[in-house]
């Protein structure tokens, strides 16, 4: 028998080699002498001899290339085991070696290559209760206590790698769901990002269309600040998609937080949606993840603000509370579709889920005196 295949994994390392040497020497050191104290004392075995010893040595020493060449290793082990129950050696620790390469070829090799290899080897190794001068009167039911020397490793081996497999295949898995709701953040982060500055550039050309024929000077204006938004916002992609392209120079650019929120609304302001902000508590760091939601629900909903309130005004006010964090998006428009109501909207799933992630909660509805607003609360501990 000669090995198909080297073991998946076993070439990186010579911890590998160390260990199976390890336990090579380590066999080898208890075999030797428990063999010659058993044979003599066990009656009717043969005294182990140099010859004895060669084939105890051959056996164990086999398993310093177990992990490398499974089906090598069986073979030379089971040869050497056999030949030295044939020659009416004493049984005991010589037997551990064939054990040891049993249960290796089932842990390492796919099971079809794995049980015919153990099944030849079990075929040869039992040849000793049909040819030694001590086999069992009991005839093929002799052969049940030596079978257990295979089916037992084999059967430990094979459970070993299933369980192995299907760690790996759990480790796939989490890896696949990771790098999927990585992509799910970054189409979020790209729809929010787009979104608002689409929204508001239309906004913009739309106000520079009006004023081109009659204020021209105006309309000037208006293009400017088209141009400034269109720039901000191709900054913030890029800090966005930083993250897969992995660019350093980009990287270097802050992720938006709360500390922007002033420089949004003013930037809408000049747009011509006249937007207040009010700040109240004692501002402090938040954690990345928390900062940066709370400023894409006040993006998102000055978005929707744009596109479909037809407001005269919003307001956005920030609160810091010693445990939590704030946000409220208060609009004087008559809402639409994209604020219809809770969840309604990619826009107002996507603030939902994000703040679901990290424990926190949105309300959304209309305002009972018209308009609509998007409330959000995250937490948010003040640190020590």
């Amino acid at each position: 028998m000669t090995s198909t295949e080297p073991v998946a994994g076993a070439g990186p390392g010579r911890w590998i080699w160390l260990a199976d040497g390890a336990l090579a020497v380590g066999l080898l050191a208890v075999t030797v002498p428990a063999s010659t104290v058993i044979g003599r004392n066990m009656p009717g075995a043969t005294e182990v001899d140099g010859w004895g010893y060669a084939l105890i040595a051959l056996g164990t020493l086999s398993l310093t290339v177990r992990r490398h060449r499974p089906i090598g290793t069986l073979a030379l082990c089971t040869l050497a085991v056999s030949t030295y129950l044939v020659v009416g050696y004493p049984y005991g620790p010589m037997l551990l070696s064939y054990l040891v390469a049993v249960y290796t070829v089932a842990a390492h090799l796919p099971v079809r290559p794995a049980a015919v290899g153990t099944a030849v080897s079990l075929v040869v190794l039992l040849a000793h209760t049909v040819l030694s001068v001590r086999a069992s009167p009991q005839g093929l039911v002799g052969l049940l206590p030596g079978s257990a020397w295979a089916v037992v490793p084999f059967a430990v081996g094979a459970t070993v790698r299933v369980n192995r497999q299907s760690a790996a295949q759990a480790r796939v898995e989490q890896a696949r769901r990771i790098a999927d709701d990585e992509r799910l953040r970054i189409a979020q982060e790209v729809h929010d990002v787009v979104g608002h500055g689409l929204a508001a550039i239309n906004m913009q050309a739309e106000i520079a269309l009006h004023l081109l024929s009659k204020r021209p000077e105006q309309a000037e204006t208006a293009l400017t600040a088209i141009s400034r938004t269109s720039r901000e916002a191709l900054d913030e992609l890029r800090v966005t998609l930083s993250v897969v392209r992995r660019d350093a120079a980009v990287e270097r650019a802050p992720v938006p937080g709360l500390d922007q929120v002033a420089a949004l609304t003013d930037r809408l302001r000049r747009s011509g949606l006249p937007v207040t902000l009010e700040i109240t508590g004692d501002r402090r760091p938040l954690a990345v993840a928390v900062d940066l939601a709370a400023y894409r629900v006040v993006q998102e909903a000055l978005t929707n603000v744009l596109r479909h309130a037809g407001a005269a005004s919003a307001t956005v006010r920030i609160g810091y509370l010693p445990a939590e964090v704030t946000v409220e998006v208060l609009d004087t428009g008559h809402g639409g579709a994209g604020a219809a109501g809770p969840g309604a909207g990619h826009g107002l799933t996507g603030m939902r889920e994000r703040l679901d992630a990290l424990g926190g909660a949105l309300e959304v509805g209309p305002r009972p005196g018209g308009g609509f607003r998007i409330f959000a609360r995250l937490p948010a501990p003040a640190r020590d």
